[in-house]
């Protein structure tokens, strides 16, 4: 049986550039092993599969799987997909509401323009209380930067659940941020426990003049993905991580977060979070989406897809 499908780059306004994301349509029919090696075979750092909703009043069910495993939730499919179906709404503005294995995640869609739309998210879960990591030499033999290039300021690295778990890591330079790179033989040791998605290393300011932070991502084994360009999920837990190492005043907080220059794919994040009586009460990250491709891609009924 043959699907729509559509990819997007996410958190760009430039195609091949941001982070790619595969959209499979009408995908109701598809089994678990099917949308996995449909996403294996996309091979992007994650794939959408769009089903119908279990409450009518909501816009869409979405299945997140990357290369290697399904996800409760994730910032650029949900922002790709919000832009997806708001392009296809034709309007110019409107109000997406998509389930996930997390919960139902709101999001707000301007400005579609052509094939280019910006959306922005309610994060379904806001972070847990941060975790401390007890050996900064453990993770510095694992990412290749000396025990000295962690922590600046009061930033030190620490373990934060938003839905997904990501290892904060802290890096006092770009220069530090740019050498990093996971050791493949301590990549178990250091990203292998469970629900644990990946390791997010940052540093202040960035290669943009605007950029508040600049950060990479480096997946776990278990998630298919070495590096990603730009990671909505771990935008959304950092404000996790800022509230344990920084004062933030009650008010909301902007800040522009910078992600993939390494790897070719520049990628913006805009993160948002509400602080109230010290506490974070709101979540919300934003990005634009492009329209690069869409096809049909032919899924047999049984547990594999058919050759193209």
């Amino acid at each position: 049986m043959e699907y729509q499908f559509y990819t997007l780059d996410v958190f760009t306004t430039e195609r091949f550039t941001g982070n790619g994301l595969a959209i499979v349509m009408g995908a109701d029919g598809l089994t678990d092993q099917q949308m996995q090696t449909v996403a294996r075979e996309f091979n992007l750092s994650e794939t959408v599969f769009l089903q119908t909703p279990h409450d009518s009043y909501n816009t869409a069910k979405m299945r997140i799987f990357t290369p290697g495993k399904e996800l409760p939730f994730a910032g650029h499919p949900t922002i790709g997909t919000a832009v997806l179906l708001a392009w296809h709404s034709e309007e110019s503005c409107t109000d997406i509401r998509l389930e996930q294995a997390l919960g139902m995640v709101p999001v707000h869609v301007d400005d579609v323009t052509g094939d280019c739309g910006y959306a922005q998210l309610a994060a379904p879960a806001l972070p847990e209380p941060p975790r401390q990591v007890s050996s900064t030499e453990a993770i510095a033999a694992a990412i290749g930067v000396e025990p000295s290039d962690i922590g600046f300021d009061n930033h030190q690295p620490h373990l934060v659940k938003a839905g997904n778990e990501f290892l904060f890591v802290p890096l006092n330079s770009l220069a530090a941020v740019e050498k990093s790179m996971v050791n493949p033989a301590a990549r178990q040791d250091l990203l292998g426990a469970e629900g644990l998605v990946g390791a997010f290393v940052y540093c202040r300011s960035g290669v943009s003049a605007t950029a508040d932070f600049h950060g990479r991502m480096f997946g776990s084994p278990a998630s298919g993905i070495v590096e990603d360009p730009a990671t909505g999920s771990a935008v959304a837990a950092f404000p996790g991580q800022l509230v344990a190492c920084e004062t933030l005043e009650d008010n909301m907080h902007q800040w522009h977060i910078e992600q993939g220059f390494e790897m070719g794919r520049a990628s913006d994040l805009f993160l948002e979070a509400d602080i109230a009586h010290g506490a974070l009460k709101a979540v919300r990250v934003g990005g634009h989406a492009v329209t690069v491709s869409h096809g049909l891609i032919d899924i047999r009924s049984g547990t594999e897809p058919a050759a193209t």
